[in-house]
């Protein structure tokens, strides 16, 4: 079983395949509705990420915060566009040395490493999104999935107050996929931890499903052995921004 996290430079290789396919799925009717995203069409989303891409570049060049500014639309087409961003942000990185000091969100130190690992997750969950514009699914490497759950769990999650979300749990419970053999224990708090403890109920699917489960993107429940009620409702909070 692979260790998480990875090591950063090994997201590279990630990052260029997710923001390849979703370059090519950026192509098309841009004014479907995206599931799981408020009002979203898919402009919207495309425009978003490209954004954020570029946000986070700018971070990762000068190590410092810069003024947010996700939803400005760009002239012309948006896929070309979305390349561009995506090629600015992955020069960002070549660039980059981890190590060095950095502004970062959630719980993870203030190193350039951080923004490797999110930029990967911010794709892989919005190319999820993005094929869902058209009612089309895509997999996502499962350990990459994973990854993503563990990040949701270790980082998000510990900071899930700042964004003004409640996530209640009554007990411990366990998450688990099947795919890749990674489980996680989570304790009550206020918020929720990675701990240890006898567990009440254990989650089992995919890294996938877990994945977006935990990112509010499905309404399909995973098998769940133990108390339904205390997985079920730890599960149906948001943890994310």
């Amino acid at each position: 079983m692979t260790a998480l996290p990875l090591p950063p430079r090994d997201y590279l290789p990630h990052l260029r395949s997710l923001t390849g396919a979703f370059a090519a799925e950026a192509a098309g009717d841009l004014d479907n509705p995206v599931p799981y995203c408020g009002d979203w069409t898919k402009r919207d989303l495309v425009t978003h990420l490209g954004n954020v891409h570029r946000w986070a570049a700018g971070i990762v060049r000068t190590g410092e915060l810069s003024k947010q500014e996700f939803d400005v639309s760009p002239s012309g087409d948006l896929a070309p566009w979305y390349a561009e961003s995506a090629a600015e942000l992955l020069d960002a990185l070549d660039a980059a040395d981890p190590a060095d000091g950095c502004w970062v969100f959630g719980a993870a130190e203030k190193t350039k490493a951080f923004w490797f690992r999110r930029q990967v997750h911010e794709t892989a969950v919005h190319l999820v999104d993005l094929f869902g514009a058209r009612g089309a699914t895509t997999r996502l490497d499962p350990l990459i999935a994973a990854d993503g759950v563990h990040e949701v769990l270790g980082t998000m999650l510990p900071r899930v107050a700042r964004w003004k979300h409640e996530v209640p749990l009554a007990a411990p419970i366990t998450l688990r996929t099947t795919d890749t053999g990674h489980s996680w224990t989570v304790v009550p708090g206020e918020p929720p931890e990675l701990g240890e403890g006898e567990a009440v109920a254990t989650v089992a699917a995919p890294a996938q499903e877990l994945l977006v489960l935990l990112w509010n993107r499905t309404d399909t429940q995973p098998e769940i052995a133990g108390d339904e009620a205390v997985a079920k409702e730890f599960l149906a909070a948001r943890m994310t921004p």
